[in-house]
C-alpha cells in the first residue's frame, strides 16, 4: 500500500486531507513523494515559522536530541529555563508554564484564571467571556470556550462557565459581565474564524474594564504570536498587556509546544500538582523554540515580515478575482467568489499549498519566505482563480 492507502486504512478520519503526500521541504518549498514541487503559504498552519528545515533550527534540535532528548519535570532543564527567561524578558510577563499545544496552553490559562478568582473571592466567580467566532482548541473545555456553535455538538456535556459575546461590541461585553465573571479571553485576530481583526478601541476598552474590575485579560496568541503579524506578539499593535497570554504553533518552529505566560499578580497562583504534562518543557522542543526566538525577536526581522505582508497584499488586491484582503503582517485572509475549499484544493493541484478559514482562502507563509516565492504563489493563485471563474 502507498502512503494514502495506509492512512485511509489505519488513521482515524479526523482531517479532510488534500490529495498530496509530502516527503521533504526547504524554506517555503515542499516536495511530494513523486518529486512535485510546491510553494507553501500555509507553513503547517503557521507552525513552520522559519520554513522547512531551517539550517540553524535543525542544528539546534539535533544537537539537543543527541545530548538529552527528554527528562522528567522533576528535574531542571537549561533549555526550558533559558526559553522562559527569554519570553519573560521580551514580554514583560513574569512566569511561564510549558505544554504541548495551543489547546493545552489555553486550558492552563483557564485554570489559572479560575484558581486566582477562587483563591481571592471564593467559589462561584468562575465565568469566562469569549468572543463569538473565536477558536481556542479542540479539547472539551477549549471547545466550550470556542464561540462557534458548529463545534458545540456530539461531545456532551460540555464544560460550563463560558459566555460568548459579539466581537467589536463593547456594550455586549458590559452586558454580560456580572459578579461571576473572572476573565475575558480573546484573539486580537480571529484566525480560524476568518482572519477577523479586532478594533483597537474595542480591545483597549476591554483591557480597561478588566483592570478596573480585577477581571483577568487572557489573549490567545497561538496563531498570531512570534512575529506573525509584524510584531513579536499581536497584542502589541493594540497597546495592551494581558494578564495571561498563550503561545504555540510558530514558536516551536515545527515541534509541538504550548506556553502559558502570566503577569506578576498571577505568578504564584499555581503550585505543585495543580497543573502538569509529561512532555511540557521537553529539552529538544525548547531548543528549537530558543532558536526561533533568536531569529524572530529583533526589529529588522519583524519589519521584514510587515514589508513582505504589504507587498503580498498589494499583489493580491491587483487580482480581478480577489474581492478583499484582510491582513496584519503575514496573516492573510482572501475574500473570493466561489467555494474556498474547492479552490484551495485546486491550488494544491497547481503547486500551491494554501488553507482556508470559513469562506476565505488563508495564507500563513513562513516568515522567511522571499518576495520571489510570494510572486510565484500569487501567479499560481491567479491561474487557479481564473480557471475556477470560467467554470462558475
Amino acid at each position: 500500500m502507498n502512503t494514502k492507502e495506509k492512512d485511509l486504512q489505519y488513521i482515524m478520519h479526523t482531517y479532510g486531507r488534500y490529495d498530496v503526500a509530502l516527503k521533504s521541504g526547504k524554506g517555503a518549498v515542499a516536495f511530494d513523494e513523486d518529486g512535485k514541487r510546491y510553494i507553501d503559504v500555509s507553513s503547517g498552519i503557521g507552525v513552520n515559522s522559519l520554513g522547512y528545515c531551517d539550517d540553524g533550527w535543525v542544528k539546534a534540535v539535533s544537537a539537543q536530541a543527541a545530548t538529552l532528548q527528554h527528562m522528567s519535570n522533576y528535574f531542571y532543564s537549561s533549555q526550558a529555563s533559558d526559553l522562559a527567561e527569554q519570553l519573560c524578558q521580551l514580554t514583560g510577563l513574569s512566569k511561564v508554564c510549558f505544554g504541548n499545544s495551543g489547546a493545552e496552553a489555553n486550558e492552563c490559562a483557564i485554570k489559572i484564571a479560575r484558581k486566582y478568582s477562587f483563591d481571592k473571592y471564593g467559589a462561584g466567580r468562575d465565568v469566562i467571556l469569549t468572543l463569538k467566532n473565536s477558536f481556542h482548541g479542540r479539547t472539551v473545555t477549549t471547545l466550550s470556550a470556542t464561540g462557534q456553535e458548529v463545534f458545540h455538538n456530539y461531545f456532551f456535556p460540555f464544560t460550563q462557565g463560558f459566555k460568548h459575546v459579539e466581537p467589536n461590541d463593547i456594550d455586549d461585553v458590559k452586558n454580560h459581565i456580572d459578579e461571576k465573571t473572572c476573565a475575558i479571553m480573546l484573539e486580537v485576530i480571529q484566525g480560524e474564524g476568518g482572519v477577523n481583526i479586532l478594533d483597537k478601541e474595542y480591545v483597549q476598552s476591554i483591557a480597561k474594564i478588566c483592570e478596573m474590575q480585577d477581571i483577568l485579560l487572557i489573549i490567545d496568541e497561538v496563531q498570531t504570536g512570534v512575529g506573525r503579524t509584524g510584531k513579536l506578539f499581536a497584542h502589541e499593535h493594540y497597546g495592551v498587556k494581558p494578564d495571561l497570554m498563550t503561545v504555540a504553533k510558530g514558536i516551536g518552529g515545527g515541534l509541538p509546544i504550548g506556553i502559558c505566560l502570566c503577569g506578576e499578580k498571577l505568578k504564584d497562583v499555581m503550585s505543585p500538582s495543580t497543573h502538569g504534562t509529561t512532555f511540557g518543557a521537553n529539552p529538544v522542543v525548547c531548543a528549537g523554540a530558543n532558536y526561533v526566538l533568536s531569529v524572530v525577536a529583533n526589529e529588522a526581522f519583524l519589519n521584514s515580515v510587515e514589508e513582505k505582508g504589504a507587498y503580498l497584499e498589494e499583489k493580491l488586491r491587483a487580482l480581478d478575482e480577489v474581492k478583499n484582503v484582510r491582513r496584519l503582517g503575514l496573516m492573510i485572509g482572501i475574500e473570493i467568489d466561489g467555494d474556498a475549499h474547492d479552490i484551495a484544493a485546486q491550488c494544491v493541484q497547481n503547486g500551491l499549498l494554501i488553507i482556508t478559514a470559513k469562506n476565505l482562502l488563508r495564507m500563513l507563509p513562513p516568515l522567511t519566505i522571499t518576495k520571489e516565492e510570494l510572486d510565484e504563489a500569487v501567479k499560481i493563485l491567479e491561474k487557479t482563480l481564473k480557471s475556477a471563474s470560467k467554470n462558475i
